[in-house]
């Protein structure tokens, strides 16, 4: 993620603010009880999720777990949320090319950053073209999603 906030920033002049999760599922019991408060108790509480990643931005979730993981938080940003994960084992000898192949590593990463500004607004569909350059990306070759090999 480091890299990829590295990449945006040197080659299309994006600001990234960057998390690092330790559960997913703490998060989730989190907005879920925050939601369970708000149902009985009618209490205005604020998921931690939904505290930190308040706003229009697009969040872009990268992670080696599979993909269902990070999709406990999903319900509760409320920005655009896309998710990279590895959904498979055993494609590689090691997480470089692990990463690589479900398209979860830095290059990867800024793109599916890049296609989500465009997608909002906040980018020209030019610079889709630009980002398969810069990022150095082969996807002619890769039509078919990687956890469906």
């Amino acid at each position: 993620m480091i890299e990829a906030a590295d990449l945006l920033t040197t080659n299309f002049n994006v600001c990234c603010h960057l998390f690092s999760v330790t559960s997913y599922s703490e998060l989730a019991r989190d907005a879920q009880s925050c939601e369970r408060d708000k149902r009985l108790f009618a209490t205005d509480s604020t998921p931690h999720v939904t505290h930190h990643l308040a706003g229009t931005d697009p969040v872009i979730c990268a992670t080696d777990y599979v993909r269902a993981v990070p999709a406990q938080i999903a319900p509760y940003i409320h920005a655009p949320f896309y998710i990279l994960g590895t959904d498979g084992f055993g494609r590689s000898a090691h997480r470089a090319a692990l990463r690589e192949f479900f398209e979860v590593d830095a290059k990867h990463i800024a793109f599916s950053a890049i296609s989500a500004l465009i997608d909002s607004g906040a980018l020209s569909e030019s610079n889709r073209a630009e980002a398969y350059d810069r990022f150095g990306l082969q996807v002619a070759n890769h039509r078919q999603a990687p956890w469906t090999c």
